[in-house]
């Protein structure tokens, strides 16, 4: 049976920000299916990957930038390059303020840019707002 499609997918590899915003999507019953990746090769394998290693495209990513192996930007860039993923929504959910970042980001095509809140309130409120506008909101192309 082949796997069913991600509504989201989580490139993140801070263990304690995968477990708050998979506790947000649980609270608000958000995501039903939400597939976590460690670092940017990862991601790109499953994204862009032959054989074994690609997944079904989610409805949208949320990548973070400071990634292991393969950096954020990268990712988003090589993305945005394949026709397969070039129309999949990417919202970059970072710590990372500075003002390079977030213009690359966009430059690169980026549908959004988020800073992380460091307050876990305000951290689960952002991925409910996320969650809200990508998943039920959001009117995508068709594949």
């Amino acid at each position: 049976m082949p796997e069913s499609a991600p509504e989201i997918l989580l490139v993140e590899d801070n263990p304690d920000d995968v477990e708050l915003t998979l506790h947000a999507f649980r609270k608000y019953r958000l995501a039903n299916r939400v597939h976590v990746v460690r670092d940017g090769q990862e991601a790109l394998d499953r994204l862009l990957g032959d054989g074994d290693a690609a997944g079904p495209l989610p409805k949208v990513v949320l990548l973070d930038l400071n990634l292991p192996k393969v950096h954020g930007l990268e990712v988003l860039r090589r993305l945005r390059a394949d026709p397969r993923t070039a129309l999949i929504p990417v919202v970059v959910l970072t710590t990372s303020a500075l003002d390079r970042d977030l213009e690359e980001s966009y430059r690169l095509g980026a549908n959004s840019y988020i800073v992380k809140p460091v307050d876990f309130q305000r951290f689960v409120e952002v991925c409910r707002v996320l969650g809200l506008y990508w998943l039920l909101y959001n009117t995508p192309p068709k594949a």
